[in-house]
């Protein structure tokens, strides 16, 4: 009689931004394909592998809490190994080893593929080389999201110098994915429930320089304009001065890319824009928002801002506020300014004391709250295209679902009072379906509203529907207490 061995079985803590989850998605398909098992729970996890950030001091300190934690659970608890992975690898790739001894091994930003040595032994540190690994469509991957809304990584990397950002170090160069495996990786998700594909990388706007394209994104947009089962592709982010015409015709001639621009933005004063190393100035990027807004009639702009960047003057800082009222932007992020030892600006002079930061973003964040709360009022009372997320993180008894000018994870939400058609049929919307949603109340970042019609469903789709077969997705994110966190 044979005896089956149980799977081993390993959990994931994913930490910052959706390209960070990209990884730790492949990361969890390169061992699901060898046969370990992925739990959400960290007090039954053999194994558990930290993906972290190390962008700015706040999310390095998510992800040092995170490794201790994790560090526990293997003191206390189910766990033998512990491995860290990530941003913070590319850091302090020995002094994670020698400072947490619960570690096993660390796994870089360019060692993603490697995860599998780390974990039966074989790998523990390797000398730190530029990253320069590129996942492909046929690199097995574990998508988290859930099922109508996956990303799918382009691009790797960045070449541009911002004093601020230590991107370069932690990623390496730019390098851009091939064109024909965007591609399939795109058909691949869409025959297999997804609906809306967004595509991330830390430049998205160089897509295909560094591979002879050009206007590589306008391109890939175009091709995957073609993609019947999707409803949407968007894509993030926007370098200004790689915002092409052929790009802004490009979005506004097909309906399936969304008529949403994430475009980083960072200041408006051409002195700080100049310690930035970013260039350029607040009347320049009118000037281009106008340009867009022509080109997209009804586009959704989104942006971000540091504050307190090292010199920044009171002069300079009410010189952002005008811009922020001049643009009227859709979304607007700001970050506090904080210190990273290998940055650029880390040795500028001037630096702006924590609490003038922090009042300075809440100002900024007031004006564009008058401004989006303005912007949405424009919404009631229509009716609008609305993908459905499914019940609300906060309240289970209320529904989600966003527009087409509301990113996922980073913009405001629909609320639904009411899924169940109103023409007695008892049909009702199920998460993933695209619906017709009529808005009858609108918030400072939000909407509340009630589906009226379910669009035409896919076939693969429909089907599911008649059986009430459940989503695919397994891997729940749970942010509290011993479970793991998958965030996005």
């Amino acid at each position: 009689m044979r005896i089956f061995k149980p799977m081993t079985k390993v959990g994931f803590v994913s930490l910052g931004c959706p390209k960070n989850l990209v990884d730790s998605e492949v990361m969890m398909g390169i061992l699901a394909r060898e046969g370990y098992e992925l739990t959400p729970r960290a007090d039954e996890a053999e194994i558990l592998v930290v993906n972290t950030c190390s962008f700015i001091e706040p999310a390095q300190k998510e992800s040092v809490d995170a490794i201790l934690e994790m560090a526990e659970h293997k003191k206390f608890g189910a766990a033998k190994k512990l491995i860290v992975a990530g941003c913070l690898v590319e850091r302090y790739r020995d002094q994670i080893l020698e400072q947490v001894p619960e570690v096993d091994a660390v796994v870089g930003t360019g060692e993603v593929e490697r995860i599998l040595e780390a974990v039966e032994g074989d790998l523990r540190v390797l000398p730190a080389e530029p990253p320069a690994f590129l996942y492909h469509d046929l690199t097995p991957r574990v998508v988290t999201t859930p099922r109508h809304a996956a990303y799918i990584k382009i691009a790797e990397g960045c070449d541009h110098p911002c004093s601020f950002c230590i991107i370069p170090q932690l990623r390496g160069k730019f390098r851009s994915r091939r064109f024909e495996s965007v591609v399939r990786e795109a058909e691949n998700l869409a025959a297999g429930g997804a609906r809306e594909i967004t595509l991330i990388g830390q430049d998205t706007t160089s897509y295909g320089e560094d591979l002879g394209l050009r206007d590589g994104l306008a391109q890939l947009l175009e091709k995957l304009a073609g993609v019947d089962d999707l409803m949407w592709v968007r894509f993030l982010y926007a370098y200004p001065n790689r915002v092409t015409q052929k790009l802004l015709d490009t979005l506004a001639a097909h309906p399936r890319l969304v008529k949403y621009m994430d475009m980083p933005l960072q200041h408006a004063s051409r002195n700080v824009l100049a310690r930035m190393k970013r260039g350029s100035h607040g009347d320049a990027f009118l000037k281009l928002l106008e340009r867009i807004r022509m080109t997209i009639p009804g586009v959704t702009l989104r942006t971000s801002f540091i504050a307190g960047f090292p010199g920044e003057t009171e002069v300079e800082f009410d010189e952002l506020c005008d811009f922020v009222r001049a643009a009227k932007l859709d979304w607007m992020g700001v970050f506090e300014y904080s210190d990273v030892d290998n940055a650029a600006s880390f040795g500028l002079d001037a630096k702006v004391d924590p609490e003038v930061t922090a009042a300075r973003r809440e100002k900024l964040m007031a004006i564009q709250k008058k401004i989006s709360r303005e912007n949405l009022r424009a919404f009631k009372g229509r009716k609008e295209a609305a993908l459905i997320e499914g019940p609300s993180k906060d309240n289970p008894l209320v529904w989600e679902a966003r527009l087409p000018g509301m990113a996922p994870d980073i913009d405001g939400k629909v609320y639904l009072t009411d899924i169940e058609l109103p023409d007695g049929s008892g049909e009702t919307a199920m998460a993933g379906d695209a619906a017709r949603v009529e808005i009858t109340k609108t918030d400072a970042y939000d909407l509340i509203g009630r589906v009226v019609e379910i669009l035409p469903r896919p076939a693969a789709r429909e089907i599911a529907a008649r059986q009430a077969i459940p989503p695919a997705e397994t891997l729940t994110r749970i942010s509290t207490g011993a479970a793991l966190r998958v965030l996005g």
